[in-house]
């Protein structure tokens, strides 16, 4: 009970004398975003709970031997899947790339300059939009401050309903491997993969922009650690160093504040708690994923896969708290916001898929190059367009952290080249 003291008191609004209360703290209990977690978590539990009791049921009673009847294929790919993991290096996540041999240098940097304009586009594009919807009031006019949308869960559902439509169709539309996972194992990353994106929107109440960003950039230490426990993965001593240089960054940055402070101590600290929230979330998330793609799949199964539970989960939750309904009839009221959120759901979707087409032509080392600078835009256009300021301090902690992302992708790209001369070996890439 002592532990969640900290949580509990992050989720409260200041009642110092003097200090202005944060606007997404002041109205009601309804709004405490610790509470909402948990209700949020509850609605998950109402349906993981009875689809593990089906799980085990299934199991035990042997169904694969036993079972018959028209729902038998169905149980079969959601609880035992149709085939054994994979034990070839061959059938990892992604498939090896062509080098080009016959394509022309003009051609390669024509879809090098595609992959970058298409990643910089959808994600600078989600992350202005999503400062946008989290931060500021709709439907404002002289007379009437305009409201702000709250529900954070909303915008997960909106952005993985989109997603998992896409990812279907482009499934049905091109040569697929033959699917055999367990459907069902997808739910650990989809739960943690909403929990991570809920604590990402929910975030945006209580810190800036910049500052989450630069959390996301430090998720390689959560990252690493997640991999030793959930994969058993060794590292590199340049991995821990490129990781302290990160934090050293990231402390500089939020260590070093401006000296105009319109929020408490305390929801600047309940914005670091949801971002280590989101941190550790996602960090499960990519190590489950990479255990799943011990399976033969491809990357768009992973996220027709994955979007499939988080949309039941998400529609499930919302639906129960009448939260649903409260969305919709805030879309019918304000237009603007009905444009923004379906451009930050197609800005998403269509992201994941310039992910997957860059990786496969290029390698995770461009990729990650051009995250990496995305990352730097994104900060300069919050800045721009919304006005945040950063010291001199914080300026330097922003660039320890990309002078230690490049450095990691440098050191990474040597170590791909020396291993390519020795036998083959497991050593997935992992992500920044």
């Amino acid at each position: 009970m002592v532990f969640c003291l900290p949580l509990v008191l992050a989720s409260l609004p200041t009642m110092a004398t003097g200090e202005e209360i944060a606007p997404a703290l002041e109205d009601s209990w309804g709004d405490l975003w610790l509470l909402r977690f948990f209700v949020n978590a509850a609605g998950y539990a109402s349906i993981v709970v009875p689809g593990f009791l089906l799980i085990q049921y299934f199991k035990r009673r042997n169904y694969l031997e036993t079972g018959r009847g028209i729902c038998f294929p169905v149980i079969k790919s959601c609880v035992f899947g149709s085939e054994v993991k994979s034990v070839h290096q061959d059938d990892g996540p992604l498939p090896p790339r062509a080098e080009p041999t016959e394509s022309s240098t003009a051609r390669q940097v024509f879809k090098l300059l595609f992959c970058a304009v298409g990643l910089q586009a959808s994600y600078l594009t989600w992350g202005v939009l999503q400062e946008r919807v989290m931060t500021r009031t709709y439907g404002a006019t002289e007379t009437d401050p305009g409201e702000k949308f709250k529900d954070s869960q909303f915008l997960v559902f909106m952005n993985r309903i989109l997603a998992f439509t896409v990812a279907g169709l482009y499934c049905a539309l091109t040569k697929q491997p033959r699917h055999g996972a367990p459907m069902y194992k997808y739910s650990f990353a989809s739960l943690s993969n909403i929990l991570s994106s809920w604590c990402q929107y929910e975030a945006l109440k209580y810190i800036s922009f910049p500052t989450q960003v630069l959390a996301k950039a430090s998720k390689v230490i959560p990252v690493m650690m997640m991999g030793k426990l959930v994969s058993r993965k060794s590292y590199e001593y340049w991995e821990y160093l490129t990781a302290a240089l990160i934090s050293v960054g990231v402390s500089m940055f939020l260590l070093s504040s401006g000296p105009n402070r319109t929020v408490s101590t305390v929801t600047t600290f309940s914005g670091i708690v949801l971002l280590a929230g989101y941190i550790i979330f996602d960090s499960f998330t990519s190590n489950w994923q990479d255990a799943l793609f011990t399976y033969k799949m491809s990357p768009v199964q992973m996220m027709f896969g994955v979007n499939v539970f988080s949309c039941l989960f998400t529609v499930g939750s919302l639906l129960e708290q009448g939260a649903l309904l409260e969305s919709l009839r805030f879309m019918a009221r304000h237009s603007e916001f009905t444009a923004h959120a379906v451009l930050l759901s197609v800005c998403s979707a269509f992201g994941q898929l310039f992910i997957f087409y860059t990786i496969n032509q290029f390698g995770a080392a461009v990729f990650t190059i051009i995250m990496t600078l995305r990352q730097a835009f994104a900060i300069l256009l919050s800045c721009l367009i919304y006005g945040h300021t950063v010291t001199v301090v914080g300026g330097l902690g922003i660039a320890v952290v990309f002078m230690a992302l490049f450095l990691r992708v440098y050191a990474r790209s040597r170590m791909k080249k020396r291993s390519k001369k020795l036998p083959p070996g497991e050593t997935p890439v992992q992500k920044v």
